[in-house]
């Protein structure tokens, strides 16, 4: 009779356990993307991800250890729930193309303190948010990925590795190249930034980002293997900067705040604040990946009413080229001369913008209104407004948040268009508050912004459009000073897969001295790309930069007017995008149309390769062809390259020399 009745009470006890779980079924709008959200009797919340049928990631943790007042809690449990559809269309200027359909299911569970957890299941992916309901200091996110074997993925570690100081890996300027390994053989004690990309069996390709990142510090990933049912099975797991304790002035000529402790917690959160999404981009098919766009159709929508002043376009650069025109009758350096020299080359090619990048203002001084005395601002805005070229001005972070409005009044009535800031290295909760604050000021006194020094764009460019620009690549600058093993043609084939999920980049390419496979040397004031001409001509097209630079010296350019004006007149912002071909790591052709007329870019890597594109699903009627394609002896002298005019063809066949390219200018005949 005991035994029956302890069976009884046992019974009873494990049907009320089973009771308190609760099981959600989330599915994308074509059904072949599959989550199952659980909300377990221990009170956690786990997630999986189905593509096709086939598990991709195993029950993984989501989390949030907060504080309310003296109570801590990491409770998950569900409340409520319910579900909608969402299908719209977002207007999304200054980027690939001129709308974006927005379409989704979406799961929303409501947890005890007023937390609200959203998912949303995407036939591209899978997202996830948490939205506050009461005012709550964050301790830490749980953020779990845990794939069903040991994949291989593509991982930009941070460079700040310091065995015997773990934080200072949360000083990164998200610079870095690739290294493709199996999950189990990721360094774990390193951090990698995003985006990730893991290779997943049958083609298939899970891409992690974030976006919106408002309101809580950038998510890094570490890699943690366990032994599984079947085999080895790899988690990721998330980490977050601290918020910063105390900082201290220091850094690249003292314009950087320098983080000497930190708190025991990571945000500071209130009611009402909505908490990035933690997105898995899913794809059997490279170049779908490639035009995957959550991560902007999930950021917060404009906030800015008119952005009919701002105006993407072409900068001609001064700083990767050291400065370095020759044949002029002046000193060239950080002079009116010098600059002057710029806007009249910039206004000869119809190039919209000319930078003074670091140096007009006093060095070390952290002080944007000292301007170096070789410097006369109000004359060369003037001299610049008559020609139809506008000046952008770089500053250090520090420089330009000691004191904003100031700074974005004074050089806005001077008539200044925008500013590239840089050097902020940082993505804890304060930095990132910093991005949303800045792009306010910018966009209220009708400047341009382009992001230097910084992480992923996170969908800031949707929330402010007069954002137009964001680093977070190892782009072209880093061929001033990367030894000879630094594979940037490599890297070019990559990232049009991964970085740029997250949105454009300041790559800045453009250069004209261009070194064939074993010629390349680091150079600071002659500086040369890897690859072909028709490589970085290519790049134009291939990735994706609103407020993009011409890189190279006035007088480089001048030497090739014909080729210079090309590189000029094609756009920064498009109307339609698609990838036509491509595979992670190995080449990618892009097509991108602005009205009428149509570019195609196309790179590879070191391996040369025969590409054909069939123009019919492109244009129609009768169109004419300019290929600019790699020369017979681009594989020895990289800055050979052929142009040539075609009729009409219905294929397009290309061969891409080692570390080469192509783009082709089709436009309707007259």
């Amino acid at each position: 009779m005991k035994k029956l009745l302890f069976f009884f009470l046992c019974m009873v006890v494990l049907g009320q356990a089973m009771a308190k779980e609760q099981r959600f079924t989330l599915a994308s709008p074509n059904g072949k993307l599959v989550s199952h959200i659980v909300a377990t009797a221990e009170e956690e919340l786990t997630y999986d991800l189905v593509f096709n049928g086939v598990a991709v990631m195993l029950p993984s943790h989501v989390g949030l250890n907060r504080i309310y007042g003296k109570t801590v809690t990491g409770s998950m449990a569900v409340v409520k729930s319910r579900t909608r559809s969402i299908d719209e269309t977002v207007l999304s200027p200054f980027t690939r193309q001129a709308a974006m359909r927005d379409r989704c299911n979406e799961l929303t569970l409501e947890l005890k303190n007023g937390l609200y957890v959203d998912f949303r299941a995407y036939d591209e992916g899978l997202a996830y948010r948490y939205r506050i309901g009461k005012d709550c200091t964050v301790r830490f996110e749980k953020v779990e990925y845990n794939f069903a074997g040991d994949y291989k993925a593509t991982v930009p570690y941070v460079t700040n590795f310091d065995e015997n100081n773990y934080d200072a890996q949360f000083t990164s300027s998200f610079e870095n190249l690739y290294t493709t390994l199996p999950l189990s053989q990721m360094d774990g004690r390193r951090l990698a930034f995003l985006p990730l990309l893991v290779h997943a069996p049958n083609g298939v390709k899970v891409c992690l980002t974030e976006t919106h990142l408002e309101h809580f510090p950038g998510l890094y990933l570490k890699a943690r293997t366990m032994n599984g049912q079947s085999g080895v099975d790899v988690r990721l797991e998330g980490e977050h900067a601290r918020y910063p304790k105390t900082v201290k002035q220091g850094g690249h000529n003292n314009l950087q705040l320098l983080v000497e402790e930190r708190e025991d917690y990571i945000a500071l959160v209130k009611k009402g604040d909505e908490l990035p999404w933690r997105i898995a981009m899913v794809s059997r098919n490279d170049a779908a990946l490639a035009m995957n766009n959550m991560s902007y159709l999930l950021a917060a929508p404009c906030r800015v009413e008119d952005i009919g002043w701002v105006r993407p376009g072409k900068v001609a650069w001064d700083w990767w080229n050291n400065w370095n025109i020759s044949g002029v009758p002046f000193k060239a350096g950080i002079n009116n001369d010098t600059y002057k020299y710029y806007i009249d080359f910039a206004s000869s090619m119809g190039i919209e913008y000319v930078i003074l990048d670091e140096g007009w203002a006093v060095n070390k001084k952290a002080d944007l209104f000292q301007v170096v005395p070789e410097i006369d601002l109000p004359m060369l805005v003037q001299y610049a407004k008559e020609r139809n070229v506008g000046l952008i001005l770089w500053a250090g972070y520090y420089a330009f948040d000691r004191d904003m409005e100031h700074v974005c009044r004074h050089y806005s009535e001077m008539g200044i268009k925008g500013f590239k800031i840089d050097f902020m290295d940082r993505d804890d909760q304060v930095i990132t508050d910093f991005y949303y604050r800045a792009a306010a000021m910018c966009a209220k006194y009708h400047l341009v912004a382009d992001f230097h020094g910084a992480f992923k764009p996170a969908g800031l460019n949707r929330t402010y459009p007069n954002v137009l620009n964001f680093e977070g690549v190892a782009g072209l600058e880093q061929l001033k000073w990367a030894p000879d093993t630094w594979n940037q043609v490599q890297y070019d084939t990559e990232i049009p897969f991964v970085r740029q999920t997250a949105g454009p980049m300041d790559y800045t390419q453009g250069a004209m001295h261009n070194a064939a496979k074993g010629c390349y040397h680091p150079s600071w004031s002659e500086p040369m790309s890897q690859g072909t001409r028709c490589h970085q001509l290519a790049l134009y097209i291939v990735l994706e930069s609103p407020l993009n630079m011409l890189c190279d010296a006035p007088t480089n350019y001048e030497k090739e007017p014909s080729y210079t004006r090309f590189v000029a007149g094609i756009p920064t912002v498009w109307d339609e995008t698609r990838v036509l071909q491509g595979e992670v790591g190995e080449y990618i052709v892009t097509a991108r149309r602005k009205g009428d007329v149509w570019y195609l870019g196309g790179i590879t890597n070191w391996t040369e390769r025969d590409v054909n594109i069939d123009l019919s699903e492109l244009v129609k009627g009768d169109y004419y062809v300019e290929l600019y394609s790699d020369g017979k002896n681009a594989h020895r002298k990289g800055s050979d390259y052929s142009r040539v005019m075609l009729g009409q063809v219905q294929n397009l066949s290309v061969k891409m020399a080692p570390g080469g390219g192509f783009v082709a200018k089709i436009r309707p005949a007259e």
